[in-house]
C-alpha cells in the first residue's frame, strides 16, 4: 500500500466498543460495506476496564455476602475471599486484555478494521494514522462517532504527582492496596468501594453531595451507604477533597474539613468527559471536546451523514443503551441508504430511540444492589407529571425471606395518575438486578395497572413484590 491511501465505504464507523461494533453489525447486515476505526482494543472500555471487569470482581462479594445470610451455609462463607483467584478470574473475563476474540468476531461480520487514530477531515472523509502509514477512508452513506468517554479527574492542587486511580486502573489493578480514599458518589465510587473493601482494603469514600447514588431514589443511596458502613468502609458525606499529595509512598488528602486522610492510593470516580477532543469535529464545524447533539436517530443535529452513538452523545452513559442507540443508528443508517423516503421516527418509531428519553434501565452491583428503570420521584414531579408513588418493604414478601436471612431492602413505583401507568420503579435489596427488566417491559409498555393486576407473580419468589405493590396502590 502506498504511505496515504483512499479507500470508500458505504460506512465508517469511529470506534470498535460494544456501541461501533453494534452500529458495524447493523450495516454490515443491511449489506452495506463498513471500515471500523479502533486505537486501543477492540471491545472498548466496557470489555476491558468498565462492565466486564468490575463485574468479575464484585461477583464474588456478592456471592459472600449472599451465602453469609443463608442458614446451613453461611460459617462456610466467613472467612477472607481468595484475592489471587478473583484478580486471576477477572485477567481471564477481560481475555488478559487481548482482542484476538473480538477482531474475529468483526472479521466474521465482513467489517473492515483499521488500527490507529481516526480523524475526520472533511465531509464524509476519515483520516487513519496507524503504524503502516495514513489511509483516507470516505463514506458515501455515513459516519458515525462512537468515540464513548473517558474518565474526567477535577482540578486540584497536587493531583498531577498522586498518579491518582480512574476507573481503568480501578478495575485493571494487579494487587489490593491497604489502604484506598475513593472519591465520588455515584455508580463507580460505590461498586469500586464495595469490591476493593471486601478484597482487603481499608476504604474511605468521599462524598461531595448528601449521599450515594444521587441519580437513583434517595433510598437506594441511604440503603447502600448503610451496607457500606457495616462492611468497614468510612464513609464520609458532604465532604470533599481540597488537594492531594504524595509523602514518599503515601497519599496524602486533605479535605473542606480540614482533615488529613493518608492512603496507598487514591480513586477519583467524578464524572465522564466525552472522547471527542482529538477527533477532527473542527473540521466539520464542530467544537472538539464537545459532547454531541442528535435526533432520536442518532443522526447529529445539522448534519445529513454524521451520527454519534453511545456516550458521546450524553443522553445515556451505559453500555447497554448505547448498544441500543446502536441498533437504531444502523437501522437509520440502512434506510437512508436504501432511499427509504419517510423514517418510522415517532416515539417508539423502528428509527427512533425513545427509550432513552424514559426507560433507561440501571444495576448497581453493590450490596445490597439497586435498579431503576424510568423517572424518579423527583424526576416525575419536575416533568410536570401528575404521579403517586408507592413504597413497600421488599422483605414483606415471602420470596425475600428465603433468599436471606435478614433480608432488608425496598421498592418503589412511580404511578402515572392520568394515564395509570408506571413511569418508573425502583428495587434495592440482595438479587434485585435480575428483576429490573420487568419492570422495563412494563414501563416500555406503558401497561395499564389494570393489566398488570393480570400479571402473576410466581410463588415464592421476590418478584412477589409487584403484587404488594399493586395492592398498595389500589387500597
Amino acid at each position: 500500500m502506498t504511505e496515504t491511501e483512499s479507500i470508500a465505504y458505504d460506512v465508517v464507523v469511529l470506534g470498535a466498543g460494544p456501541v461501533g461494533e453494534n452500529v458495524a453489525d447493523r450495516t454490515r447486515a443491511a449489506g452495506l460495506s463498513t471500515a471500523v476505526v479502533e486505537s486501543e482494543l477492540v471491545g472498548g472500555e466496557c470489555s476491558y476496564w468498565a462492565c466486564i471487569p468490575s463485574k468479575a470482581l464484585l461477583r464474588p462479594v456478592i456471592a459472600r455476602a449472599d451465602a453469609r445470610r443463608v442458614p446451613g451455609v453461611a460459617h462456610l462463607a466467613q472467612g477472607h475471599l481468595e484475592v489471587p483467584a478473583v484478580l486471576s478470574h477477572r485477567d481471564y473475563e477481560v481475555s488478559d486484555w487481548k482482542d484476538d476474540g473480538q477482531v474475529s468476531w468483526l472479521d466474521g461480520i465482513g467489517a473492515d478494521l483499521y488500527r490507529g487514530q481516526g480523524r475526520l477531515s472533511g465531509p464524509r472523509r476519515v483520516t487513519v494514522s496507524g503504524h503502516d502509514g495514513e489511509k483516507v477512508l470516505t463514506a458515501r452513506h455515513a459516519v458515525a462517532v462512537c468515540t464513548g468517554s473517558r474518565a474526567l479527574l477535577p482540578d486540584l492542587p497536587g493531583l498531577a504527582e498522586v498518579n491518582p486511580w480512574t476507573s481503568r486502573e480501578a478495575t485493571s489493578a494487579k494487587a489490593v492496596p491497604e489502604r484506598l480514599v475513593v472519591v465520588g458518589g455515584g455508580v463507580v465510587a460505590a461498586e469500586m468501594a464495595t469490591a476493593w473493601a471486601a478484597l482487603g482494603s481499608r476504604v474511605t469514600l468521599l462524598v461531595r453531595g448528601k449521599g450515594l447514588l444521587p441519580r437513583m431514589e434517595p433510598f437506594a443511596g441511604e440503603l447502600v451507604a448503610e451496607s457500606l458502613a457495616e462492611q468497614g468502609v468510612d464513609v464520609r458525606t458532604g465532604t470533599s477533597a481540597e488537594s492531594v499529595r504524595r509523602e514518599g509512598g503515601t497519599v496524602v488528602v486533605v479535605t473542606d474539613a480540614g482533615d488529613r486522610i493518608e492512603a496507598d492510593e487514591i480513586l477519583f470516580a467524578t464524572g465522564r468527559a466525552p472522547r471527542t477532543e482529538d477527533i477532527g469535529l473542527d473540521t466539520v464545524g464542530l467544537e472538539p471536546g464537545s459532547w454531541l447533539s442528535v435526533d432520536d436517530s442518532l443522526r447529529v443535529t445539522g448534519s445529513e451523514w454524521l451520527y454519534a452513538v453511545g456516550d458521546v452523545n450524553h443522553r445515556a452513559l451505559l453500555t447497554h443503551q448505547g448498544k441500543y442507540q446502536a441498533r437504531i443508528a444502523g437501522a437509520a443508517i440502512a434506510a437512508r441508504a436504501a432511499g427509504v423516503p419517510l423514517l418510522e421516527t415517532d416515539p417508539w418509531g423502528t428509527h427512533a430511540a425513545t427509550a432513552d428519553h424514559g426507560a433507561v434501565p440501571q444495576v448497581v452491583f453493590t450490596d445490597p444492589e439497586a435498579a431503576a428503570v424510568g423517572l424518579s420521584l423527583a424526576e416525575a414531579e419536575q416533568a410536570g407529571r401528575r404521579v403517586r408513588a408507592v413504597d413497600v418493604d421488599l422483605a414483606s414478601v415471602a420470596g425475600a425471606g428465603l433468599y436471606a436471612h435478614g433480608y432488608r431492602g425496598r421498592a418503589r413505583m412511580v404511578v402515572d395518575l392520568d394515564s395509570e401507568t408506571l413511569l418508573g420503579v425502583t428495587f434495592v435489596g440482595p438479587g434485585v438486578g435480575e428483576m429490573i427488566h420487568s419492570a422495563t417491559v412494563a414501563v416500555v409498555g406503558e401497561v395499564p395497572i389494570d393489566r398488570l393486576w393480570h400479571a402473576v407473580p410466581s410463588f415464592p419468589t421476590i418478584s412477589e413484590i409487584w403484587l404488594r405493590l399493586l395492592e398498595a396502590y389500589r387500597g
